[in-house]
């Protein structure tokens, strides 16, 4: 596996999409992750900037 140097982190209720770049901007991961996984698979990578991502969408309604 290339060095990964940025992960950007969508988080949801129960799958999560895990992006990864390496120090050039190529993409070296791409991936669905459930959420009893998140935890054990970053637990196995090695230090890198990680980017978080949580996007609510609300109605107001006036």
């Amino acid at each position: 596996m290339q060095s990964i140097s940025t992960i950007g982190l969508d988080i949801a209720k129960s799958v999560f999409q895990v992006h990864g770049v390496d120090a050039a901007g190529q993409v070296v991961i791409r991936r669905q992750l459930k959420r009893r996984f998140v935890l054990s698979y970053f637990e196995k990578l090695p230090p890198c900037l990680v980017g978080i991502e949580a996007c609510i969408i609300a109605l107001l309604v006036p």
